[in-house]
């Protein structure tokens, strides 16, 4: 009988830990280039450049574009998150013991999955210029820029900003923030985001410097960075007599890389002022 109850425990925690992960863990998981079932400690993405088209002869060969193909290397990391529950405990608590360590794990991996990504992206050199909040010219400078790179407008750009940036630009914004310019607001991952001038915009609260006077608001095109995924969030569990209580670990390998910096653009944004 107890094997059983184990058992059902198990099953019933991978579950949890798994629906955790994918509702309210990650936030940028599918908003990038993602390869899955990796073997190995790393993966390449090819970077391919521009094709060009060219004229021929008559009765000539056509010339081959020569497209170049450049190999970028994803390195996978190992992560864990883990804690005990003690056999009696669960007897004594008025609340979901067992839930709550699956939505804390599940959750932790997923920051960490956004973490990743986030530090990856945060490597592009491209730039909008000066400091301050975030304002409507220095928004139009960081598309410029993707556009200028021939960066794709085809749904797939993304802008993540802090907190209190999302705030200055429904203060300062009205296209932003009126329901007549902005194109929808779906939901990601259980988070209402918004869709305007063709990027879909988001709170991240794990952005660099957030809430600091050095912050780090991105925007991107989901090509431009890869996530690579060794294994997905995983759970074992097991019992010590000794200690009477389960140990719950969940873990995961995953990576992140950039994979054409044309395609990110970084804004360097003061948390610490007041609104305007």
């Amino acid at each position: 009988m107890s094997v059983s109850i184990d058992q059902s425990f198990v099953k019933q925690f991978e579950r949890e830990v798994h629906e955790a992960y994918q509702r309210q863990g990650s936030l940028l998981r599918g908003t990038v280039r993602t390869k899955n079932s990796v073997r190995g400690n790393s993966t390449t993405f090819q970077k391919v450049g521009k094709g060009a088209a060219t004229q021929k002869a008559r009765h000539g060969n056509v010339p081959p574009m020569n497209l170049d193909h450049t190999p970028v290397e994803c390195t996978l990391e190992d992560w864990y998150a883990s804690d005990w529950v003690d056999k009696l405990d669960e007897l004594k608590t008025n609340h979901d013991e067992r839930g709550v360590l699956a939505r804390a794990g599940a959750w932790g991996l997923g920051r960490k999955t956004d973490e990743l990504v986030i530090t990856a992206a945060d490597g592009t050199a491209t730039a909008v210029s000066g400091t301050g909040l975030i304002s409507k010219k220095r928004v139009l400078e960081a598309l410029e820029l993707l556009n200028a790179g021939d960066v794709p407008n085809d749904g797939q750009r993304y802008a993540l900003v802090t907190s209190h940036q999302w705030s200055e630009m429904l203060n300062t914004i009205p296209e932003f923030a009126s329901s007549d310019y902005v194109d929808g607001h779906p939901f990601v991952n259980g988070y209402e985001a918004r869709k305007w001038l063709g990027a879909v915009w988001m709170i991240h609260t794990g952005l660099t410097g957030a809430t600091t006077a050095t912050a780090t608001c991105l925007f991107y095109h989901k090509n431009a960075v890869g996530h690579a995924v060794g294994a997905d969030v995983q759970t074992d569990i097991w019992f010590d007599g000794d200690r009477q209580a389960h140990k719950v670990t969940n873990y995961m390998s995953q990576g992140a890389c950039l994979i054409d910096a044309t395609g990110v653009v970084k804004m360097t944004v003061n948390d610490t002022l007041a609104l305007s």
